[in-house]
C-alpha cells in the first residue's frame, strides 16, 4: 500500500522561506516522477515542481527561480525548499507521482503579506 506524508508547512511571512517534505512507503521515488502540487482554495489542484525518475527536473513558472525539488534516494524522501514566498503561494501542498496514488492530507503553507 502506497503512503505519501507531507510535512513542514506553516505560516510565514513574504518573503520567507520554508522546505517541505515527503516521505514515501510502497514506492520508491527514484523510480517514479515526483511532483509537488498545490491546491489554493477554490482553486484547482496544479503541479507545482517535479522531478523525474531520470533526475530531470521542472518547475510551474510561477515559482521559477525560488522553489527547488530534491530526493533523497536513501530517505526514500522528497523535498521542496521554498524561497522568497508570496502570498499567492498560500495553498495545501501535496506530493505524487501524477496523481497516480492516493492522495495524502498535504501540509498548509500560508504567507502572510
Amino acid at each position: 500500500q502506497v503512503q505519501l506524508v507531507e510535512s513542514g508547512g506553516g505560516l510565514v511571512q513574504a518573503g520567507g522561506s520554508l522546505r517541505l517534505s515527503c516521505v514515501a512507503s510502497g514506492i520508491i521515488v527514484r523510480f517514479n516522477d515526483m511532483g509537488w502540487y498545490r491546491q489554493a482554495q477554490g482553486k484547482q489542484r496544479e503541479l507545482v515542481a517535479e522531478i523525474t525518475g531520470g533526475a530531470t527536473i521542472k518547475y510551474a513558472d510561477s515559482v521559477k527561480g525560488r522553489f527547488t525539488i530534491s530526493r533523497d534516494n536513501v530517505k526514500n524522501m522528497v523535498y521542496l525548499q521554498m524561497n522568497s514566498l508570496k502570498p499567492e503561494d498560500t495553498a495545501v501542498y501535496y506530493c505524487n507521482s501524477k496523481g497516480f496514488y492516493s492522495w495524502g492530507q498535504g501540509t498548509q503553507v500560508t504567507v502572510s503579506s
